[in-house]
């Protein structure tokens, strides 16, 4: 399973990203796909995530009411919809297909994806 996370770039505060998380060779949507994140000097966190085949999604709480993930089938990606934003939102953010993704915890992955970058601008 090869995964891509895209979409990253500078933005500012109280502005929106898309990232999206495609996959060449498979269905994402028979997969639990969850993203991730980490900022210069902290630990990965789990941001958001979505179960397989039109399961529910999960969202931790810093972005809770301003991430969005969806599935787009018809370019078999899964999207993260990233409004007013933060500058505590500056990170590398990956996909990855997850076991649990109730628990957006980095433990759960199984398979990562290569990263994209988002900087918030204050």
């Amino acid at each position: 399973v090869q995964l891509q996370a895209s979409g990253g770039g500078l933005v500012q505060t109280g502005g929106s990203l898309r990232l999206s998380c495609t996959g060449s060779g498979f269905d994402l949507n028979d997969y639990n796909i969850g993203w991730f994140r980490q900022a210069p000097e902290k630990e990965r966190e789990g941001v958001a995530s979505i179960s397989e085949n039109d399961g529910p999604a999960y969202y931790a709480g810093p972005v809770k009411g301003r991430f969005t993930i969806s599935r787009d089938r018809t370019k078999n990606t899964v999207d993260l919809q990233m409004n007013s934003l933060k500058p505590e939102d500056t990170a590398v953010y990956w996909c990855a297909t997850v076991a649990h993704p109730q628990y957006l915890r980095s433990a759960y992955v199984h398979s990562w994806g290569q990263g994209t970058l988002v900087t918030v601008s204050s």
